[in-house]
């Protein structure tokens, strides 16, 4: 695994968990104390995903994230909307190959927001993402995922060949603190959780983050030295 780009590292993107909340396993009232659990935990990046509520609450739910992320100095991501994340000051967003264009939101939210890419199992996908000055590249799905069942099935051999582009490579779909460790191996530099974080209490939620982060200080080798820059 090479070294991060200093623009990621700039924009705070380093090597960990990487937390993506599901308002099937998040109800309202245990949304902030879940992700606060996960940032005990060690998570070093999230994501606000939640398509089916109103928008008020959206954009409640989305500013009192970013206010806790913020206070732990961990980016704060939007799934699939731009417009959200710059209504609450988030960090950046993830965008799926159906969402909005990447060249937009980059001209929505300036060159300091964090963009990530959905790019399956597809190389070209990535390259294209890459020259549209994505921040991160994430690929999968790897095993099977109760969050998006269909999505189509990724081989962890993409993540190595990932490296090619020099942005950080994130692994999701259906990843727990049992499988990860061989995507870090592969070379995912973030793995990308929803409910092998989120299904359980908070205790379990925070204990399930400190698994993931015990296992990239142990097989990833920027993760020790991207931590010691954010403190």
């Amino acid at each position: 695994m090479g070294e991060l780009s200093a623009n990621a590292i700039a924009k705070g993107l380093r090597p960990g968990l990487y937390a993506i909340t599901d308002s099937q396993l998040l109800p309202a009232d245990k949304l902030l104390p879940a992700v606060e659990a996960a940032l005990r935990g060690g998570a070093v990046l999230v994501q606000y995903r939640e398509k089916s509520a109103p928008q008020p609450e959206r954009l409640q739910q989305a500013r009192d994230l970013t206010a806790l992320c913020r206070n732990a100095g961990v980016p704060l991501i939007i799934n699939d909307d731009p417009e959200l994340a710059r209504r609450c000051g988030a960090t950046g967003v993830h965008l799926g190959q159906s969402d909005s264009s990447l060249v937009s939101a980059r001209q929505q939210l300036g060159e300091h927001a964090i963009i990530g890419a959905t790019c399956h199992a597809d190389l070209a996908l990535a390259a294209s993402a890459d020259r549209d000055g994505a921040d991160y590249l994430a690929f999968g799905r790897f095993f099977n995922s109760k969050t998006k069942p269909d999505a189509p099935a990724a081989d962890t051999s993409v993540l190595a060949r990932a490296r090619q582009f020099g942005k950080p490579v994130t692994a999701i779909g259906g990843i727990t603190a049992g499988n990860g460790e061989a995507l870090i191996r592969a070379g995912a530099d973030m793995l990308a959780v929803v409910g092998g974080l989120f299904d359980g209490d908070l205790a379990s939620i925070e204990e399930r983050a400190r698994q993931f982060s015990r296992l990239f200080a142990a097989h990833h080798p920027l993760f020790s030295s991207s931590v010691h820059q954010e403190s």
